[in-house]
């Protein structure tokens, strides 16, 4: 029961947090709380394959930027009337729009990790770097899209009838479909197919010995990594009402990977605090100097040696271990 404590905390933490924005006149908590949800789950998608599956991937972001094109895209298509090669045609549906984005996203996931997933190590991270950036310039040369500028989604995408001009009704469905997804999540990673994968990370060639298919099981937690990745993406496009090609670039992925360190690999809550710790660093520290980077990496580096599993561990350690 007490281990339900810390997750609900985090949840009305979410709950209440516009309340807390109105009351205090600041509305940019609203937009960092959102910020937060969705890289949070972008950042748990990598923490499967990186923290659960030990799948090193510097290329996540190209499955982030796909879920932000695909809004974009039908978007884009629903608004000039003409369907997308002449046969499917845009939308601006979130009932739509969020599950094709996981779907295209996860056909990527699937062709990119079936040629990845035959190497590891060094050349494993490489190769996804590489799909990434060539995914990056694929979009920055389509002119039709806005090229390195981008596509604007003039609205919100339509939802039940909801007024989703406002922001703070924007804020909850971002909530409650970053709620669903990291319950699902929590089915999966403790599941047989979360052993499956802890236990390749721990020592693949046991499990081969054993007669279990570990590429298979590496590429199906790939794919369902590709898939939340760009569930978040298309949030995030939503969100912003805009689609860049900079959610595609390798620094992006970075960035993904600096919430999961921050914190806690291997850890579920890790990445959520992660991504906190991150969007209101940026946030605060820019507002402060331009070097930000710089003070984050310190920070990052103090994280890193100063604590045994980021800042879940942490919070672990001055608990006793209770959260």
């Amino acid at each position: 029961m007490t281990r339900l404590i810390f997750p609900a905390l985090i949840f009305l933490s979410f709950l209440f947090l516009p309340v807390l924005a109105d009351l205090l006149g600041e509305s940019v908590l609203r937009t960092m709380g959102a910020r937060i949800m969705i890289y949070a789950i972008c950042a748990a998608s990598l923490n499967l394959i990186l923290g659960y599956g030990g799948m090193v991937s510097f290329g996540h972001a190209a499955f982030f930027g796909i879920g932000n094109y695909v809004v974009g895209i039908l978007y884009h298509h629903y608004a000039s009337g003409e369907p997308l090669w002449g046969l499917i045609p845009g939308s601006n549906q979130m009932l739509i729009t969020l599950p094709a984005a996981m779907l295209v996203a996860g056909i990527a996931a699937l062709i990119i990790g079936a040629l990845s997933l035959r190497t590891s190590g060094v050349q494993f991270i490489m190769i996804t770097l590489a799909f990434a950036q060539m995914l990056f310039f694929l979009f920055v040369s389509l002119k039709t899209y806005g090229g390195e500028d981008g596509i604007i989604v003039r609205r919100t995408n339509a939802l039940f009838g909801l007024n989703m001009r406002d922001k703070t009704t924007v804020y909850y469905v971002i909530l409650g479909v970053a709620t669903l997804y990291f319950l699902a999540l929590w089915r999966i990673v403790n599941s047989s197919f979360g052993a499956m994968l802890s236990g390749i990370r721990q020592n693949e060639r046991r499990m081969a010995a054993m007669g279990i298919s570990t590429y298979r099981y590496k590429l199906y937690g790939f794919v369902l990594a590709g898939m939340s990745a760009g569930l978040a993406g298309a949030l995030m496009a939503n969100m912003l009402r805009f689609a860049s090609p900079d959610t595609m670039h390798w620094t992006k992925s970075g960035e993904f990977m600096i919430m999961v360190i921050l914190g806690g690999v291997g850890s579920f809550l890790g990445p959520i605090l992660g991504s906190a710790a991150f969007v209101t660093l940026e946030t605060y520290l820019a507002g402060w100097t331009e070097h930000w980077p710089l003070v984050l990496g310190l920070i990052l580096l103090i994280v890193v040696l100063g604590t045994r599993g980021g800042i879940k561990g942490l919070i672990d350690r001055l608990l006793g271990g209770r959260s």
